[in-house]
Order: C-alpha cells, then structure tokens, then sequence
C-alpha cells in the first residue's frame, strides 16, 4: 500500500518520447545521505525524525499554497533544462526543437524557480536564456536566484569600465577558464564577420584593460584585511594567479584573442546591463533568496549573519541589501556574507553556520533550505547542516561536467514540493522518485 502510494505521487511526463529515456516510474520513501548507503537506515530515520520534530516545536510547517518546481546549476544546457521542465510534469514537449514544448494547466498553477548557475560551462547559454524566456513568455510564474557563477559574469561587466581599484579590478579574471565557453559563444553569435574590432584597442592596451595592474597582488590583501581572514586573502591572492597566468593562453586555446575578448565583454554589458538589451531581464529579475512557508530556497546555504539578518529583518530587506551591494559595493557583497548564501558548501573555510543560527531560523518559520551548489550523481540528497534540513539538488545537469563525472548526455532533474506535504526529488540519474513526507514520520 505504501509502494502504491509512493508511486502515485509521480507526475506525468507528457512528451518524453522527445528527451532522454531512463527516468523513474515508482517513488521510494525519501532517507538521509546517499541512497546506496543504506547500510545505517534505522539510525538515519531516527535522526530525520528527530530534525524534523525539534523544528516543529519552534513553528508548524507551511507548505505552499501551489506547487513548486525546483531546478538549479543548469550550466548553460537548454536541452538539459527543457527536459526537466517535462519531468516536473508542468511541461509537454511537442517536437524535436529545443523550444518545442508548451506550458500545462499544472504548470499554469505552478511556481517555477531557477535556483542559480544558469551560465557558463556550456554548451548554450544563449539557448538556454532563450528557453527560459519562452517558458516565463508561455504564461509561467518564474523566480530567478543568484548564484555564484552568474554573478561572477555581472561584477566582470560592472567593473570592466570602473576606474582601477584594487578591490574590484580582478573581477574579469577572477571568472576564469569556465567563462571561456560563453564568451566564445557570444562572439561567435553576435560579432564574428562584423568587424568587431573597430575601434577596439591592440593587444596590450586590452590586457591592461582585462587584467589586474601588477600592483593588485601587494594592494588587495590590505584593502580586504578588515573583511577577510588572513588565510582566505591568502588563497584569494593565490587563485587569482593562476588564473591571470593562464587565462590568455586558454583564451588562445578557444580561438580568442585579448581584443576579442574584450570586444565580446563590451557586447556583454549591452545585452545584460543595458534596458534595451536583449537579456536585461536576466539580472533585472533575480533575487538572492525566496521564501515560501516553511521553505527558503537560495543556490548554496546560509551561516549565522545570514540567518540573524532573515530572523530580524526578514527575507525581503536580505533581497534589498544585496541588491544594493550588487549596485554599490560589489566588493563587501562578494566578499561578505550575502555572497556566501550563493557560495558556501558548509566547509571549514566557509563562513560557519551553528546551531545558534539554524535556531534563529526556526524561531522564524523556516524549516527546509532547498539549494543547489553542491553536485550529485545520483539524484537530490536529503542532508542535515547543523541539524537543519537541507534538499541538495544540483543533479548535475550539463553534459560537460557529467563528461567529467563519468555519465553519459545530459542531465534531467526536479525538486517538487507540493501543498498536500510532499517534497519529491525526481532524477534521471537514480531509479525511484524520492519521496519525503514529514508529516508522516512525526505521526507514527
């Protein structure tokens, strides 16, 4: 009866004949951790149990009042994308085209949200801007986050024309090899055969441009030291090395001149920053958080700054401050703690969060943190931060880091919480639909 139950919790996947096989039929009772150590079940329910009721005694739980479709770190792969939006059922595929599909009634009832790292990697950041604009055209409710690769993209765009400061100036760089694959593709779509180095300066003059000024390395550790810890200036210093060493060469690699380049990030700031610009709305719409009920979903985790600032203030100002930043001051956001809701993996270098903060969030209501950030390769995991319930769902959507990981093709995957109580974690890359139901275990 239970299997039956399970099962039924599944939604229908209209058009699959167009996307990739292999996804799950039958649910399975959702357990802590990864599912193939299953060794220690017993004394995994205990403590989902136990996690679960001590945050009930601080608030009960709210659930939506429609469902919620979950995706995150689709990496530039539309295909990857427009297949999941049919597992979560909300979506039919009609054709071969990636655009191919339309918007069901359950989607029409639905919340979309795209919990950060669209960009980068590839294969098709254009594509997949696109295929995210149509789904919000077609009469979906989408909710844009910020993550970590997103908004390297955008401080590279706001400082290219700011005067030399040693708290900003590395920002470009800072992106690194794995913005290679959208500039390239920008370039490629936009300015090749365009005499698009018009006026664009030589070789040195855009290095000197792109780059950091040789006197980066002795003036930002003092700039940082009253924000950063000595050892995280040090690695900071260390890592931006490496990749001003190599990223001329690997730009090479990739067909790219300096000039290229950086005609391509002038083209960036005109179609991301400027209104009329063809994917304005991308920065314009995303927040760094979003609150639902009992659920908070942000692209990688909270510490305790964090999660006093939600207690006191709420998650509404959290959006407002870091919208501010991002304006203002990219150095203390990126480099503060609204930065780390897009980039803590809860390690020891990253600021901590303690029980003092997961209480502070339950004396606000919030009971779950559904994130993406952290990769998996078979499906979401159910984890507990400091006692605090964590869905990770990052499935690892894009081809090329499932290349790296060993899997084959793209990646499909959805988080579904829906308002009867369920949280539904659905991947191509694990056989069961998981399924976690709360209620249920606080009742036996």
């Amino acid at each position: 009866m239970q299997k039956h139950h399970l099962d039924k919790q599944l939604p229908r996947y209209r058009g699959k004949k167009w996307i990739r096989s292999g996804l799950p039929s039958k649910g399975q009772i959702w357990c802590l951790g990864q599912p193939h150590l299953s060794q220690k079940t017993a004394l995994k329910e205990k403590a989902l149990t136990r996690a679960v009721s001590y945050s009930s005694e601080y608030t009960k739980w709210k659930w939506p009042k429609q469902t919620i479709y979950f995706f995150s770190d689709l990496h530039a792969d539309a295909e990857a994308f427009v297949a999941s939006l049919v597992v979560s059922g909300g979506v039919k595929k009609t054709g071969s085209e990636n655009n191919d599909f339309r918007l069901l009634q359950a989607g029409r009832d639905a919340r979309f949200i795209i919990g950060g790292d669209c960009l980068d990697k590839g294969p098709s950041n254009l594509q997949l801007l696109r295929s995210i604009q149509t789904l919000d055209k077609r009469g979906a409710n989408v909710q844009l986050l910020a993550g970590n690769h997103d908004m390297r993209l955008l401080m590279a765009m706001r400082t290219l024309h700011m005067e030399k400061d040693p708290r900003t100036e590395h920002f470009f760089i800072r992106m690194g090899a794995k913005a290679i694959p959208l500039l390239k593709e920008i370039y490629a779509h936009y300015l090749a055969g365009k005499n698009s180095l018009h006026n664009i300066p030589g070789k040195r003059k855009c290095k000197q441009l792109l780059f950091p000024s040789n006197r980066w390395f002795d003036e930002f550790p003092r700039s940082a030291q009253w924000v950063m810890p000595e050892n995280a200036i040090k690695r900071e210093v260390l890592r931006l090395k490496r990749k001003a060493d190599r990223f001329e060469s690997l730009c090479d690699e990739a067909g790219l001149s300096l000039p290229m380049v950086y005609a391509t990030a002038i083209k960036c700031r005109a179609l991301f920053l400027e209104p009329e610009g063809e994917f304005f709305w991308f920065y314009n719409r995303m927040k760094l958080a979003k609150r639902i009920g009992s659920f908070l979903f942000v692209h990688a985790g909270l510490d305790d700054r964090v999660a006093t600032l939600i207690k006191d203030k709420g998650v509404a100002y959290l959006n407002k401050l870091y919208r501010h930043q991002i304006h203002n001051n990219l150095f203390e956001f990126y480099y503060g703690p609204l930065a780390n809701v897009m980039r803590t993996k809860y390690r020891d270098i990253d600021m901590p969060l303690t029980s003092y903060g997961v209480n502070r969030i339950y004396e606000k209501g919030i009971h779950v943190i559904v994130h993406g950030h952290r990769n998996n390769i078979d499906g979401q995991r159910l984890m507990l931060r400091k006692g605090m319930l964590h869905v990770e769902s990052d499935t690892t959507m894009d081809r090329n880091s499932r290349k790296k990981e060993g899997l084959e093709g793209y990646g499909v995957g959805v988080t579904i919480i829906r308002p009867e109580g369920q949280v539904i974690g659905i991947s191509a890359d694990y056989p069961y639909a998981k399924v976690f139901e709360p209620q249920k275990l606080v009742n036996k």
